[in-house]
């Protein structure tokens, strides 16, 4: 199956990839997706731990299965601002 995926800020910068397309086999899920990705994109792996993953726009967990023509987003943490 073919799943879109979606890198954002400082992964996106990181990687200089704004998004990719993974065939993965049936019943994947997000964490063998970044098995894969971290394969691929070896600075990927600087994010495991701290990555925020959505799939078709909802924030999952990494047993999530996947299912042909998803769209996973990835997130990293975010930081910053002032309180006043």
């Amino acid at each position: 199956m073919e799943v879109r995926v979606r890198f954002f800020a400082s992964i996106r910068e990181k990687l200089r990839c704004s998004e990719t397309n993974c065939s993965l086999p049936e019943g994947a899920t997000v964490r063998d997706l970044l098995d894969q990705l971290c394969r691929d994109y070896p600075p990927l792996a600087d994010y495991r731990r701290s990555v925020s993953t959505a799939v078709n726009r909802e924030y999952v967990d990494p047993d999530q299965t996947l299912s042909e023509d998803d769209e996973v987003a990835l997130i990293p943490p975010v930081s910053g601002g002032l309180y006043g």
